[in-house]
């Protein structure tokens, strides 16, 4: 998006937003183009927000130790039939 001067400062921050998210911004003055890029890309995983996976309250620590019990009773079926 290219635009004057006067209407880049009216929309400077619509402006700076777009070139966040990686849209070509620029704008002209006295007949010489400027390119708004930012110094350093902002990453895509940075955009992402955390979304909770699990029931509040769930211990961790004890599904872990619950689920190796079972899957060793499993093992312990299966060499004992062998």
């Amino acid at each position: 998006m290219q635009a004057t001067i006067s209407q880049f400062r009216k929309e400077l921050f619509l402006f700076a937003d777009q070139a966040l998210q990686g849209q070509s911004v620029g704008f002209v003055h006295r007949g010489v183009v400027f390119k708004v890029v930012p110094e350093k890309k902002q990453s895509k995983l940075a955009k992402l927000t955390g979304q909770p996976v699990l029931a509040t309250g769930v211990d961790l620590e004890l599904a872990g130790r619950e689920l190796s019990a079972e899957m060793e009773a499993e093992w312990r079926k299966d060499w004992d039939q062998l």
